[in-house]
């Protein structure tokens, strides 16, 4: 059985472990980007179930990242999910993603909240 795959595009690394060990325990495959640029670049080719993006990063600010997210037809069935401490930004944002989550985000609030929106799979 394949796990759907979770895209987590955050510069701190130590969140990026949470956020991806959380997304993990609800039954996802993750795959980390740490920067805008590694971002973009993964999702030219590959169209992850979930996406879960921070805003704040280097080299190409997250903005940019949903922009193209937003754009790209293959990634019109992606679920977006904000992480961030920027709430001016995020609910400027809300109108764009699925789900805003304001840091600090707890293991269990995003392990339960992927749980929810993992993909049935067929029988």
């Amino acid at each position: 059985m394949n796990e759907p795959v979770a895209l987590i595009v955050e510069d701190d690394a130590k969140l990026a472990d949470i956020f991806s060990a959380a997304v993990r325990a609800a039954r996802f495959t993750t795959v980390v980007a740490e920067n805008g640029r590694t971002a973009l670049t993964l999702l030219q080719n590959q169209t992850p179930a979930l996406i879960v993006l921070d805003l704040h990063l280097p080299d190409i600010p997250g903005t940019e990242v949903l922009n193209f997210i937003k754009q790209a037809a293959h990634l019109a069935q992606t679920v977006i999910m904000l992480a961030t401490a920027d709430a001016w930004l995020a609910e400027s944002l809300r109108p764009e993603v699925d789900f805003v989550l304001m840091k600090p985000i707890s293991f269990a609030q995003l392990r339960d909240l992927t749980g929810r929106l993992r993909p049935s799979t067929p029988a």
